[in-house]
């Protein structure tokens, strides 16, 4: 039972990552499809994210008053309804209206199955389970894919959307296996909501949130200018560029996975230490002033693999250091600060690289991945 619980969860995750690439993956497709500008993409990418943010502050209430199972169950098929409305729409302006419920269902689950695991599972379990939403990131674009070969950029979306709904109703036909770590659940209900205000007052949450909110900058900064980096600074072109992205993505979820049978014996600490410092590493690789193609293409990868353990490390260590009560909502309030820091801070770069220079992307990088280590370094000491 507890394995097979596990299982449906990492399910669960699969489902989550599944809309995260759909709309990079069809965007070029659907611009012309309504004739809007190219950047109206990042209309909806706001919408998206405004919407998870809202979902992931109220994951606290809603996951104390409903439970962690029905929140997924629910979340799953809110966002397996807002995929199938993308498909059905006829207007840009409508695919802003179902963006609105995409959002909203993504923060709930990622909330709540994320402190689910980090209080009832050890690390290598979050490791595996953000391994798992990198595994249905990679999906999707292959769905979009062949639904451009065969038919149209609507029946990718229907396609993913069947999925989520087949993934939901799976959720929704095994409920009962939650109950096998049901005590713990009962006893955590048992306290009062902590709520956003009260996050904040327990010493070293704000550090925390900082550090979250930079390090998913840096991880959203190098997802989405990586390639053009390659091709304008680097002279590299843009097939090479846009392979080496596409293993960006792969390093990370390889990396999670790799992670997953180490974690364990370093401890979660050691892992964010140990990540930052390949982060570091490839940094350098990338912004190395030599002729060779290599090593800016081999830091890119280096830069995905030492971002896979952050993420799940932090998540995890969040009970052990505020405290399995506080920890639904301490989770919810990072997983909001993550998304502000991959909504606002890729842009920002943008406006750099626009009006001073893009060669300036290591530098940008280097910068929030140190900010987030001195953030993290610091709420050790605070929580110690």
């Amino acid at each position: 039972m507890y394995l097979l619980l596990l299982s449906l969860i990492y399910l669960a995750f699969i489902s989550l990552g599944l809309p995260d690439s759909l709309l990079g993956a069809a965007w070029p497709t659907m611009q012309e499809s309504y004739q809007v500008p190219i950047s109206y993409m990042g209309i909806i990418s706001m919408i998206i994210s405004g919407g998870t943010i809202c979902s992931s502050l109220l994951s606290e209430r809603l996951t104390h008053r409903f439970g962690t199972k029905y929140v997924t169950v629910f979340s799953v098929f809110l966002t397996a309804v807002a995929l199938f409305g993308f498909s059905l729409s006829n207007s840009f302006w409508f695919l802003c209206i179902w963006a609105v419920p995409y959002g909203l269902g993504a923060g709930a689950i990622d909330a709540a199955l994320n402190n689910y695991v980090a209080i009832h599972y050890t690390s290598r379990h979050i490791s595996w389970l953000h391994c798992f939403w990198g595994v249905g990131t990679i999906i999707s674009p292959y769905i979009m894919s062949a639904a451009l070969l065969h038919s149209s950029w609507e029946n990718g979306y229907r396609m993913v959307s069947l999925i989520q709904i087949a993934i939901a109703i799976i959720l929704l036909s095994t409920l009962s296996i939650w109950k096998v770590n049901q005590k713990n659940d009962d006893e955590k209900d048992e306290h009062s909501l902590l709520g956003l205000k009260g996050a904040l007052k327990i010493r070293g949450v704000p550090f925390i949130l900082i550090g979250f909110l930079c390090y998913c900058a840096g991880e959203s900064t190098s997802m989405l200018w990586a390639s053009s980096y390659l091709t304008q600074a680097r002279d590299i072109s843009k097939e090479a560029a846009a392979a080496f992205a596409a293993l960006f993505f792969i390093g990370i979820t390889a990396g999670r996975f790799a992670a997953g049978f180490i974690s364990e014996k370093i401890g979660d600490r050691k892992m964010i230490r140990l990540g930052t410092t390949i982060i570091i590493l490839g940094i350098i690789c990338m912004s190395l002033p030599i002729k060779t193609d290599v090593a800016a293409l081999a830091g890119l990868v280096v830069i995905g693999l030492g971002c896979a353990p952050v993420y799940p490390c932090i998540i995890h260590s969040t009970p052990s250091h505020f405290g399995s009560n506080n920890s639904q909502a301490i989770i919810g309030i990072q997983m909001a600060s993550a998304y502000m820091g991959s909504t606002f801070i890729p842009p920002l770069f943008g406006l750099i690289a626009n009006h001073i220079s893009i060669k300036l992307f290591p530098v940008f990088l280097l910068l929030f991945f140190i900010m987030m280590i001195l953030m993290i370094e610091t709420t050790y000491k605070k929580v110690n």
